[in-house]
């Protein structure tokens, strides 16, 4: 672990990391390093090495609102802030690399999130390392930046709830390349359409699509799709770019599918516009010029087309969860994709960088396969089985 994160760790974390990932006075998590693939629920995944990076950038950017506001310097920038755990307020604690080169003299910095959600400074670095602060903690307890205390806790320490299946982290296998830096770098500034696309987020070699033809689903929709759409899917197929925008795939005839995506997001959609029609202001396919959704974000956003005219014409538009509706995008969809990538698109619905991000790191299409698919119709079905087993039945259903 040292090795690949570059810098050595205390020895009281080390000791205190043999015991796997820690519950400590039910209230102070002490992450370790590990890894716990997901089973019944795909929030249940984590890896230990993920988490840190997560943890920094997250800090990184809720710090730069509030003052002092220059976010610290986080590792493996040198002397950079380096995190080893959180609490169940959503704080964050870390160790100061930059006070010593010796490990076990790093001091505790605490992120109090409810300071920082104030607008307030977040920052309280403690002049005690590791084992000594977590025993204050326990014992008298610390004052954190908006009054409250982090403490005194009941000596209670057992394995983390969450990461029950956890095992020992390993090296993870090396990524393949997903094409040359410097080609990938000049595609955030130069080229366009599906060609500069291909190089900031690389295609599958055999992208999934689903079984049917693009005629049955033209049949299904009662109405042909973009022909750009088209052979955008037939590059890539379903899966998400950059972790947030997901398309589904196009020609899946079954639950997932476009024919059957559509139909539930416009059913929504038309329930949600009778209920509140100040708010939801878009006819919905298959309405003339109806809205019809073909990809969603991971916080629920609605990508598709305002189905006007000519397919060949149609405007992309996003219906946003969290925000009221906007106006038709002006580009194509590849060209609204690059956009999005090359940070020029600020449209509710897309997610931005933070400016100390590198953009490569984040770009990138993830594609989803058939067997993918079944995975998730079992999960579904292991839920509903588990729900069903959990619901109390009623007097009128008796006991058969």
């Amino acid at each position: 672990m040292e090795s690949h994160i570059g810098i050595a760790l205390p020895s009281d974390y080390k000791a205190l990391a043999a015991y796997g990932p820690l519950d400590i006075g039910d209230f102070v998590w002490l992450y370790t390093p590990c890894v716990q693939e997901y089973e019944f629920n795909r929030l249940d995944a984590f890896d230990y090495v993920d988490w840190l990076k997560q943890t920094h950038r997250h800090c990184r950017i809720a710090a730069r609102d509030v003052p002092p506001h220059a976010p610290p310097p986080f590792h493996p920038l040198e002397g950079g802030l380096l995190a080893w755990g959180s609490t169940r307020r959503s704080s964050y604690l870390f160790w100061d690399t930059s006070v010593s080169k010796d490990p076990d003299r790093w001091p505790v910095v605490v992120f109090e999130q409810d300071s920082a959600l104030k607008g307030d400074n977040p920052w309280l670095t403690l002049n005690t390392p590791l084992l000594e602060t977590l025993t204050l903690i326990l014992s008298e307890g610390i004052s954190l930046p908006s009054g409250q205390m982090l403490g005194p806790l009941p000596p209670i320490a057992r394995r983390t709830r969450f990461l029950r299946a956890a095992t020992p982290w390993t090296p993870p296998e090396k990524s393949p390349e997903r094409g040359p830096e410097n080609e990938r770098r000049a595609a955030l500034t130069e080229g366009a359409g599906l060609a500069a696309l291909r190089l900031l987020a690389p295609p599958p070699e055999a992208p999934y699509l689903g079984e049917l033809t693009w005629e049955e689903v033209f049949a299904a929709l009662g109405t042909r799709l973009p022909s750009e759409y088209v052979e955008l899917m037939e590059v890539y197929g379903t899966g998400c770019f950059s972790g947030w925008m997901r398309f589904v795939a196009p020609l899946r005839g079954e639950q997932y599918g476009l024919i059957q995506t559509a139909s539930t997001v416009s059913d929504g959609y038309r329930d949600l516009r009778e209920s509140f029609p100040e708010n939801f202001p878009l006819a919905v396919w298959p309405e003339p010029g109806g809205f019809l959704a073909f990809a969603d974000s991971i916080d629920g956003d609605q990508l598709g087309w305002l189905t006007q005219g000519d397919p060949d014409q149609w405007p992309v538009i996003v219906f946003p969860r969290h925000d009221d509706q906007g106006s038709p995008l002006p580009g194509t969809l590849t060209e609204t994709l690059l956009d999005w990538m090359r940070g020029r698109l600020d449209e509710a619905g897309f997610a931005t960088l933070d400016p100390d991000d590198d953009p490569l790191e984040f770009l990138g299409f993830v594609p989803n396969t058939a067997d993918d698919f079944a995975e998730q119709e079992r999960e579904r079905r292991e839920w509903e089985c588990q729900f069903a087993a959990d619901t109390p039945e009623s007097p009128a259903q008796g006991t058969a």
